[in-house]
């Protein structure tokens, strides 16, 4: 097929009025279009760029990094990651200064603090997590349960939802060491009860690190008052980061001088310059640093940054369930007859800013959608996710991207 079908005229009348009444639709404006891009449903994927961030990018070239050369290091560089990080928390994860920081990618981070956590928990020889979390955190745990001969106690959890308090705690005991869950489960989009499931781990003398990945700029986040140990999560969704953008690591104040950094590099030194014979931990978040900080990488991050900022998490978050609404409500209306699956949460506040279809032709599916100009992602084995980043997505763009699955299914 070429070319898009026609919305269905209630489902684009819908649409239209929930563009007219939101309040926030003026931030799309702040980001680049693609030519012959209808619908993008893939910004918990990738994030749009921001016009902004170009334009700051080649202020650091000509800047910074042009004029100033080295001295820059001096003049803040080397001060970026918990600057950043502490913009960071207090924009989106509700977290004091001086426990996060902006390193590494995911999984680095990942690893650098589930080691850390294992390392702070002696006498404890079991890691849970669950089955269907993304790749890398089950990897991680895996690899690190070879390594120190720990075992892994897996959870299971519902196809179009995710792990509970419950569960948790039916496993949680005086062995268990680490707790590592997503807020946001990647598949589904179900938001786990954090303050919940982290209170009964603690219960239990565990730690519990919570991968932020699908949840950092599309909910609201109250880490220090939720009692969390340490989270990380990339920057590339819906901070916007772009492509391998780094990633941030949260440990909380009370843990950070108890927890030893398992990749001692020297940007994570007491005295990064004293060029010591032996490693010495800087005090605070800054020893969970290892190496050079990816100042580049970090200026798309903190234009997205001033946008949610200027927005406010709560109109962000509103805006969130807004989007996921209409777009159950018209899947339920084009697609459900045509033999597709809703596999998330049906509640708003269960769920985060994307929405999972399922459907045993979708990944033929989602490929001729890409050919059209309608970009929404795969997952195995079914699943087709409508990924809607609140900043700057539109209702029409999921009136359009729905329609136009709707069409690829119709015989």
């Amino acid at each position: 097929m070429s070319g898009l079908p026609e919305v269905p005229a209630s489902v684009a009348a819908r649409a239209a009025v929930l563009d007219r009444e939101d309040p926030l639709a003026s931030y799309r404006d702040a980001f680049l279009t693609t030519e012959g891009v209808h619908a993008y449903l893939d910004g918990n994927s990738l994030g749009r760029p921001l016009k902004a961030s170009r334009d700051r990018l080649v202020e650091l070239v000509d800047g910074a990094w042009g004029d100033r050369l080295i001295r820059a290091w001096d003049e803040g560089w080397m001060d970026a990651p918990t600057e950043l990080g502490d913009t960071l928390a207090r924009v989106t994860l509700g977290a004091a200064p001086g426990q996060t920081i902006v390193a590494d990618s995911t999984t680095v981070m990942l690893y650098k603090l589930a080691r850390a956590a294992l390392g702070a928990q002696a006498g404890r020889d079991e890691i849970v997590i669950d089955r269907d979390n993304f790749p890398t955190d089950r990897f991680i745990v895996e690899g690190l349960a070879d390594d120190f001969g720990l075992t892994v106690r897996w959870l299971e959890a519902p196809h179009d939802s995710g792990v509970t308090r419950e569960q948790v705690a039916g496993v949680v005991s005086e062995r268990t060491a680490l707790v590592l869950l997503s807020a946001i489960a990647y598949r589904s989009g179900h938001i786990a009860d954090i303050p919940g499931i982290t209170a009964a781990a603690h219960d239990a003398g565990a730690l519990v690190l919570w991968d932020l990945s699908h949840a950092t700029g599309a909910i609201e986040l109250a880490l220090d008052e939720d009692g969390v140990d340490l989270a990380v999560g990339c920057t590339y969704k819906y901070l916007n980061g772009g492509p391998g953008s780094p990633a941030f690591g949260y440990v909380a104040h009370r843990h950070q001088a108890t927890m030893r950094q398992p990749i001692q590099g020297w940007m994570g030194a007491a005295d990064p310059f004293a060029m010591g014979e032996a490693y010495q931990p800087a005090t605070g978040i800054r020893r969970m640093i290892s190496g050079t900080p990816p100042v580049l990488a970090m200026v798309p991050m903190r234009t997205m940054l001033d946008l949610i900022d200027a927005a406010g998490m709560p109109a962000v978050r509103a805006k969130s369930r807004a989007l996921t609404a209409f777009a159950v409500e018209v899947a339920e209306e084009l697609l459900v007859p045509l033999g597709v699956t809703i596999a998330t949460p049906l509640d708003p506040e269960q769920r985060g800013s994307h929405i999972t279809l399922d459907h045993p032709e979708f990944k033929a599916v989602t490929a001729r959608l890409w050919e059209r100009g309608v970009i929404p992602d795969f997952r195995p084995p079914h699943g087709l996710r409508v990924g809607l980043s609140p900043l700057s997505t539109s209702f029409h763009e999921v009136a359009v991207g729905l329609a136009a699955i709707a069409d690829e299914l119709t015989p």
